[in-house]
């Protein structure tokens, strides 16, 4: 690392343009200082200069995001960035100019004034961006160029050009200035504060005169210093840390965004979409309210200041903007726009909507965020939407208020739904619906329904968007699809509901529309889409007719990066009034998520299988569970048995023989040739149906299920039933369908290919779908996944693996589609052997891949040394003595224990592994000791170079030893020992009550805490014996540790043992983690001898009660609390109920930021230092838990 002179690094300081980056890297600084003060007096150097600040912050890039790299030439680090996805197409370009006309002026000796101040203008645009990722500083900053030492002269026309050239950028940076430090409040006019800004900007300009002078002079003596500092080439002064994948992505995200705008350009951004949107955007002095449905007017004089923007419909005044420079947190500016809608002067009053009442339609916006808030809603909050709603839009909204006053907007009417009907519905439906209008009614954003495959998701979504168009008055329900196909079944079901309450079919009330053109018809009540079509229609394509299928081999094209939503006039944001997604996980976190987002509507979620992303996405909101297991109880679904089957070659792959003469086919014409191959051709299992078709494989497979098919798989039956193959491609599945009708010598009408390619070969895969469906002969289906989502084909009894699945999720959809129960009738017509009135009871799994094993992972390598133990391994992996063949069977080892670990185990294991997985460490030993890796290796450098291979595979364990004893200590938790030798004697027999057995989860929860007292952080603070207060994640931990011992299983089950043991004081409360401290408060005070009629009392109850006896002793004392004081007293007690606590940071997120954040809570307590804020906290704190 080189050592940078400190005069040096002070000189550069200095510079208003690059001093900020010194805390970021000190080169930075020192480079672009330089660079910007030679500019003029030596363009050369200043854009060699340039081209080293863009060298050292690519490699702060490089660094800060974790993405990899190797090589040692600028190019290449660029090359990586934009691989990796840190750099916008702005920066990448900025970077390559940085970097191409520094090496002309290395090489060429270039000397360029407009050259090198543009670079070192592209060097402030990176560091800028680099600063805003790194900083909470979020202020919009400008360039301000250079001024020239002295007033340059023309001598030439080329001079002339560069001078002019000079001056506009000059002129440009002191305009960009003036803009950045302009400060619009609602106290002046803008030409106020223009003219206050203009000369704020011409007397910073003037001190930065004087700055630049002194850093250059300064720089200049000490010339030879930065001259050894370039000699150098260093492109950091410190050593790299380690960074986290994540931590990496959050930067790469943060560095790509793009720099915030100042107040002035957010209102020119404010005005170009208020005029996308239809509004016509006009001054106050040219102000004419009958241009258009809507008006908006800049600066309107009011009784309470000056509004940023006053919006006319009709004529009328219905609403009011806020502007705001980006960054401001919204949030806080709702209480200055409720204070202007309610501000309108006398004069106005004639114009308003409602007289005498405040304005009801608000906005806060910076041009990059907008929130809106509409005061018709019953207890109405802002929200964050796209944009502006159109003028269109607002005029119905007010016409619906004006219909009916009580209920004046579509929240207001959720308030007024009546009963449900349980007519026709399952209770599962009941509780989905119930819970679907209880999340509306809550005004809460999103809420996710989950249900099993199969137990009426769609039904139940058509019977809620009825009760919402008819009841709430929705004016638009978008329903989403997975597949395009999909939509006509969801179409069908929509058409074909009939209410309970009318008669008359949903299609015969309602218009529903699947998506095609270029727009959403007026008259459509339920739009049904893929959220693909819907963003096409987004970006102002027309979309083909909604029965031509744009599903391509099943799995439409994910765009590379995600996409961004554009504000379409034709489909505004407040298109919809509800989202209903329909198997919602393979869409919403995904890269298309910002399409949902443009759209200001309240989402609900349908899925059988929710993931962590899919939870995310809804804020956690479960409105209902139904799981497959609760299905099969219910009889709405049936159960599943596994039937697996191996062959050679699915499991290892195999080799084709060179001089072998295969036949090859082309994937895009089909069109087949034979090659005689020039060498061994070796394929794994994995690349069977995708690289290579084996024949063998295939019909060993089919073979093996036919001949134990009515022997094991589906014993005394005689007939084939109703089976679905997955194959990997299409010409996967065209040979298998070949292979199935041979095995079983049937004909054409016996098996069939049902792929999306199936039209293009002439037949019509819809048509075939429904024979599969209805008829009794076509008993096999094969398909690549079409059929694997949404399809009911419900006389299906064997779903059939021939390709790996990826996606757990994903493998839950396509098993569902043996779940499905069947009418007695109608299975005996599709079934040939079933005797009259049996039903489908079961159906079957059959593997053929291994899917079932592993389904998100591929197969591990062979475990070539299973007679040494683990810990013998791991002893050897530590000491750097184990073999490739030791090694391999470590990777096994590992691998196979990864699979077995709970969520909490992994976790905890990955901490002692600085973030990095089991499985992800056994990946890399297993390529280490790969076959052909070890080969290879040996090859190269022999076996020095094979231990080193070894070495550096086994490096996250060999240089670890507090994880190989967390591995080994894990794996003995797994072993259940067998005593085969020792003989037992009886010592004697008790009848126990049954009530006694309840004892066992307490008992062994006392022996737990008496055996790890010493470790049990939270035991020690209860008990006095440590300092601090205990924390959510303390108190998390200590749950999953106690959910793992074997008699206890979770604290669930703790709870309901002290409940039977009479020590609840409220049995019927749902045990959450904080109740832990009482328990544990409990447990010590029986250990302390306290009275025998001390009950366990919950946590919340508790803290509410000791609120109340902090309150009594504030009283006592004269302390007399405000109501808003009262409100946040209440806040912090909901917090503490479930965090445990509350932190000073914790004010600035929901809930305090509702009631106005930090600062809101310091005027309310009347905190003028950080210090006196946590001291109120902590008193808190330890008033409520201690």
């Amino acid at each position: 690392m080189p050592t940078v002179d400190p005069r040096l690094l002070a000189a550069a300081r200095e510079s208003v343009n690059f001093g900020s980056l010194a805390s970021i890297e000190p080169l930075l600084t020192i480079y672009g200082a330089g660079a910007e003060s030679g500019v003029y007096t030596d363009p050369n150097g200043a854009l060699i200069k340039c081209r080293q600040f863009g060298e050292v912050l690519a490699e702060q890039l490089i660094r800060r995001s974790a993405t990899r790299f190797d090589g040692s030439k600028q190019i290449e680090r660029i090359q990586a960035l934009e691989g990796a996805g840190v750099l916008t197409s702005t920066a990448a370009a900025a970077l390559h100019n940085i970097r191409t006309v520094g090496n002309k002026a290395t090489h060429s000796h270039l000397f360029n004034v407009n050259s090198a101040l543009k670079s070192v203008e592209q060097c402030w645009q990176l560091g800028n961006l680099l600063r805003l990722a790194l900083s909470d500083d979020q202020q919009p900053r400008t360039f301000i160029a250079p001024q020239p030492p002295s007033p340059p002269r023309a001598v030439e026309a080329e001079d002339q050009a560069q001078l002019e050239s000079i001056n506009r950028k000059l002129a440009e940076s002191q305009t960009e200035l003036t803009e950045a430090l302009t400060v619009l409040g609602a106290a002046k006019t803008a030409q106020i504060a223009e003219n206050e800004a203009r000369r704020a900007a011409e007397a910073e300009l003037a001190a930065t005169r004087d700055r630049e002078q002194s850093v250059a002079s300064r720089l200049a003596a000490l010339e030879k210093q930065l001259a050894e500092l370039q000699g150098n080439g260093a492109l950091a002064s410190t050593e790299p840390v380690k960074v986290s994948a994540a931590t990496g992505s959050a930067f790469s995200k943060a560095f790509r965004r793009r720099p915030p705008l100042n107040e002035v350009q957010a209102r020119r951004e404010i005005d170009a979409q208020l005029a996308a949107a239809g509004w016509k955007v006009q001054d106050y002095t040219d102000v004419n309210t009958l241009a258009g449905v809507g008006v908006a007017v800049r600066e309107f004089h009011l009784a309470t200041g000056f509004a940023d923007y006053i919006l006319y419909v009709d004529g009328k005044i219905v609403g009011v903007i806020e502007a705001k420079r980006e960054g401001t947190a919204l949030i806080g500016v709702e209480q200055q726009t409720a204070k202007y809608s309610a501000g309108l002067r006398k004069e106005h009053q004639l114009a308003a909507w409602r007289r005498d009442e405040p304005l009801p339609f608000l906005y806060e916006s910076t041009g990059a965020e907008t929130r809106f808030t509409n005061r018709l809603d019953p207890k109405p909050r802002s929200r964050e939407v796209f944009t502006f709603a159109r003028p269109e839009t607002v005029r119905t909204w007010m016409q619906q208020a004006d219909e009916r006053p009580d209920a004046p907007t579509f929240r207001a009417r959720l308030q007024h739904l009546p009963a449900l009907d349980p007519a026709g519905l399952r209770p599962n439906q009941i509780q989905a619906i119930e819970g679907i209008e209880k999340s509306l009614t809550e005004n809460r954003p999103r809420g996710l329904v989950q249900m099993a495959t199969g137990a009426g998701k769609t039904f139940t979504a058509v019977t809620s968007s009825y009760r919402l168009i008819k009841h709430a008055r929705a004016s638009r329900v978008l329903f989403l699809v997975d597949r395009n196909n999909l939509g006509e079944q969801a179409q069908s079901e929509f058409d074909n509901f009939v209410p309970t309450d009318d008669g008359r079919r949903f299609g015969d009330i309602y218009n529903v529309q699947r998506l095609a053109g270029h727009a959403v018809l007026g008259s459509t009540n339920v739009a049904i889409s893929t959220i693909q079509r819907l963003f096409l229609m987004l970006q102002g394509k027309d979309l083909p007719d909604a029965d031509v299928d744009d599903d391509v081999d099943g799995d439409l094209i994910e765009p590379e990066s995600p996409v961004d939503a554009v504000y379409n006039p034709n489909v505004p944001p407040e298109s919809f009034d509800l989202i209903i997604i329909d198997e919602c996980h393979r869409s919403i976190y995904g890269r298309w998520r910002a399409v949902l987002d443009y759209f200001d509507a309240p989402i609900i979620g349908l899925t059988a299988t929710p993931t962590k992303q899919t939870l995310g996405f809804f804020d956690q909101n479960l409105v209902s569970e139904y799981t497959y297991e609760e299905s099969v109880i219910d009889g709405v679904n049936v159960p599943f048995d596994v039937y697996k089957i191996r062959t050679e070659i699915t499991a290892q792959g195999a080799t084709i023989d060179a001089k072998t003469v295969v036949p090859v086919r082309d994937r895009r014409t089909r069109a087949q040739r034979y090659l005689e191959l020039d060498e061994d051709y070796a394929y794994s299992g994995s690349a069977i149906g995708r690289d290579v078709i084996s024949e063998d494989q295939i019909r060993k497979v089919l073979t093996t299920f036919r001949d134990r098919l009515y022997t094991e798989i589906f014993p005394n039956r005689s007939a084939v039933p109703k089976t679905l193959i997955f194959a990997k491609t299409d010409a996967h599945a065209d040979v298998i369908v070949e292979q199935v009708r041979e095995v079983f010598n049937e004909g054409a009408d016996f098996a069939a290919k049902i792929t999306y390619k199936s039209k293009s070969e002439g037949r019509d895969p819809k048509r075939l779908l429904q024979d599969f469906r209805n008829s009794p002969s076509l008993r096999v289906a094969v398909t690549v996944d079409m059929i694997a989502t949404g399809t009911d084909v419900r006389a299906i009894e064997c779903v059939f693996f021939m390709r790996s699945v990826r996606s757990a999720v994903y493998f839950e959809q396509m098993k569902g589609r043996g779940s499905r129960i069947i009418g007695a009738d109608d299975y005996a017509a599709l079934t040939p052997d079933t005797p009259k009135g049996f039903k489908k009871d079961r159906f079957v799994i059959v593997d053929a891949v291994g899917v079932t094993d592993s389904p998100l992972v591929d197969a591990t390598p062979m475990e070539r040394d299973p007679s040494v133990s683990l810990e013998k391994l791991l002893q050897k992996a530590g000491t750097l003595t184990i073999t490739p063949d030791e090694a391999s069977s470590l990777a096994v080892r590992l691998a196979k224990l990864a699979s077995q670990l709970e969520p909490s185990e992994s976790a905890e294991l990955a901490e002692v592994a600085d973030g990095v997985g089991l499985r992800e460490i056994a990946k890399q030993i297993a390529e280490a000791s790969d076959t052909d890796a070890i080969l290879e290796a040996e090859e190269r450098g022999g076996k020095a170079e094979v231990a080193k291979q070894i070495h550096e595979g086994i490096a996250p364990l060999s240089g670890n030893p507090e994880l190989r004893k967390a591995i080994l200590d894990t794996r003995r938790k797994k072993d259940l020992i067998f005593d085969q030798v020792n003989a037992d004697t009886l010592l004697g027999t008790e009848r126990v009550a049954y009530g006694n057995g309840t004892h066992e989860p307490v008992r062994s929860f006392r022996e737990y805490l008496a055996e790890h007292r010493d470790e049990i952080t939270v035991l020690q603070i209860l008990h006095g014996s440590a300092p601090g207060r205990p924390t959510y994640k303390e108190l998390k931990a200590l749950a999953e540790q106690v959910a793992r011992v074997p008699a206890i299983g979770s604290i669930e089950t703790l709870w309901r043992a002290y409940a039977e043991l009479g020590e609840l004081a409220d049995p019927e409360h749902k045990v959450e983690v904080p109740d832990l401290v009482t328990i544990l408060r409990f447990e010590l005070a029986k250990d302390n001898g306290a009275a025998t009629d001390l009950k366990i009392r919950p946590f919340a109850s508790e803290v509410e009660n000791r609120l109340a006896s902090w309150l009594t002793e504030q009283e006592r004392r004269g302390v007399d609390y405000t109501d808003q004081q009262q409100r946040w007293l209440g806040t912090i007690v909901d917090v503490v109920k479930t965090n445990v606590s509350v932190e000073i940071t914790d004010l600035d997120r929901i809930p305090f930021s509702d009631l106005g954040g930090s600062a809101r809570f310091a005027a309310d307590f009347k905190i003028t230092t950080r210090d006196a804020a946590l001291q109120l906290l902590n008193e808190l704190n330890t008033e409520l838990i201690a």
